[in-house]
C-alpha cells in the first residue's frame, strides 16, 4: 500500500521513484498544497476504493506519504 501511495505522490509532485520516502513531510517540502491535496484524495479514491472527506482530515493527518497509507487502511477497514 506504501509503494502504491508513494506512486501517486510521485505522479502529483513530479517526483522520481526513490525521492519521496515514508517520513517525508510533504507539507515541509512544498510538495502539497492544497490543490495538490484535492487531487491526492480524488486518485486515493479511486486507486483503494476509500472515500476521504477533505473537511474531516487534518494537515496532519496527510503530512507524510507513511501518514497517508495508514489513513487508506483505516479507511478500508
Amino acid at each position: 500500500m506504501e509503494e502504491k501511495v508513494l506512486q501517486i505522490l510521485g505522479g502529483l509532485c513530479g517526483a522520481e521513484p526513490g525521492e519521496l520516502s515514508p517520513g517525508l513531510d510533504l507539507f515541509e517540502e512544498g510538495l502539497l498544497d492544497s490543490f495538490a491535496t484535492v487531487q491526492l484524495l480524488l486518485e486515493l479514491e479511486e486507486a483503494f476504493g476509500v472515500s476521504l472527506a477533505l473537511e474531516e482530515l487534518s494537515r496532519e493527518q496527510i503530512a507524510t506519504p507513511a501518514k497517508i497509507a495508514a489513513l487508506v487502511r483505516e479507511a478500508q477497514g
